[in-house]
């Protein structure tokens, strides 16, 4: 059984967390942009290259770029019979890309998989968390861009969707995602 997924949800939701976990259970890679970003930066490639010149500037990585580095990343032999993709795509855009991709390949995305918790609950917890650049207002700008760019996805993937509740113990949210995946089957 193949499981090409992506795992969406607003920050603070645990994706990075629950994506260690579920790529582990499916025994598929867990693919992160940001992970992409620091490998290509390290290799001193043209794309971490470029990378690096948007960050140094305070920019965000343009579409283009982060599209080629998924690209690349989907290609590797690891990722052939499966993968979940963890803040790609962000946008629809992106969205767009990973179809092409997977048309490519003939492939199809077998789920999306949505962690949904509260919008105060998210604040509560990345307050918590006591980074330098968290706070309130600072989370409430993130989570509204997360609401204008990435939420749409949630529309663009319904047939695919599966939301999880993203509030609980680690492991019982994991818990909930593959029961949930395993029943869409």
């Amino acid at each position: 059984m193949t499981n090409r997924l992506v795992l969406v949800g607003p920050p603070g939701a645990g994706k990075g967390t629950q994506a260690v976990k579920l790529s582990e259970k499916l025994g598929v890679p867990h693919i992160s942009t940001g992970d992409l970003f620091r490998a290509q930066i390290a290799a001193q490639s043209e794309l971490g290259q470029a990378v690096q010149r948007y960050i140094d500037e305070g920019k965000l990585v343009p579409d283009e770029v982060t599209n080629a580095m998924v690209r690349e990343r989907l290609a590797e032999p690891d990722a052939a019979d499966g993968f979940l993709l963890d803040g790609f795509p962000r946008n629809i855009g992106q969205a767009d890309v990973l179809g092409e991709i997977l048309r490519e390949i003939d492939h199809p995305l077998d789920a999306v998989i949505e962690l949904k918790v509260d919008e105060d609950v998210l604040v509560e917890r990345m307050l918590a968390r006591g980074r330098a650049d968290d706070n309130e207002d600072v989370i409430r700008h993130r989570l509204g861009v997360y609401r204008d760019e990435t939420a749409p996805l949630i529309d663009y993937y319904s047939d695919q969707l599966i939301t999880v509740d993203g509030v609980g113990e680690v492991d019982e949210v994991s818990t909930r995602a593959l029961d949930a995946l395993h029943a869409k089957k």
